[in-house]
């Protein structure tokens, strides 16, 4: 499903090349967030300003909120967790902006994150246990349930994609929907909402990829725990 079949979003076309705004808009973001980045490392100072001060305790948030669920071990997933959150939070909050859209709202940019997220488990997951030790928490507890683990593997990433893109895209609908009935006097508790559910949104596909990378490190140790006999 395409954003644009339901907003009305432009596409730019070079002849067979077709750029949709979802796209556009995912680029544009990726570009502002490098950039700012980049010019926020030129500036780092030994007495930080407001601006350095505020994105030190961004980075300890996260690292934070990443030792609570992978303790002893949150450097590892902070660049990738990070990343994901800030992204998602820039991206569900470009629908407030007049004439933009969320790039989220499209099935196709939060099937891309949730893909990328079911690549990080097993990225992390075999390069903490060893291919073969990671592959065995698929048998385990008993080597029958192989085919539920692969369909659980597959079924929680579509929910992944389907829960952002039908969040955010209900919600750009319901703002457009009371900005067409009752004008621009409504807008304003609309527009909190909004951005209260972004952050939400942006908070909830972020710890489940959290949740489900650091079960993917610890595989191997859940395995283990399952498979130790019971004390007697």
């Amino acid at each position: 499903m395409n954003g644009a079949e339901l907003f009305g979003g432009a596409e730019l076309r070079f002849g067979w090349l077709i750029i949709s705004d979802t796209v556009l808009y995912t680029w544009l973001i990726m570009a502002a967030l490098a950039l700012f980045c980049l010019l926020l490392a030129r500036c780092l100072k030994e007495e930080p300003g407001p601006l350095q001060t505020a994105a030190e305790g961004l980075v300890e948030a996260i690292e934070a909120a990443v030792a609570q669920v992978l303790p002893g071990r949150p450097h590892r997933l902070v660049p990738f967790v990070g990343t994901l959150w800030i992204f998602l939070v820039v991206a569900n909050l470009l629908g407030i902006v007049p004439g933009l859209h969320s790039p989220t709202r499209d099935l196709s940019a939060t099937a891309a994150l949730a893909f990328l997220v079911f690549l990080s488990v097993h990225v992390f997951g075999i390069s903490s246990e060893g291919l073969k030790s990671y592959l065995k928490h698929y048998l385990s507890p008993n080597p029958i349930l192989l085919p539920f683990n692969l369909i659980g593997e597959l079924t929680r990433t579509v929910a992944l994609a389907v829960r952002l893109f039908g969040n955010i895209m209900s919600l750009e609908l319901t703002a457009l929907l009371v900005l067409l009935v009752a004008g621009f006097l409504a807008p304003v508790p609309v527009l909190m909402l909004h951005v209260i559910e972004a952050l939400v949104q942006a908070y909830i596909f972020g710890m489940l990829a959290l949740v489900y990378i650091a079960g993917g490190i610890e595989s191997q140790q859940l395995t283990r725990g399952r498979n130790k006999p019971c004390p007697t």
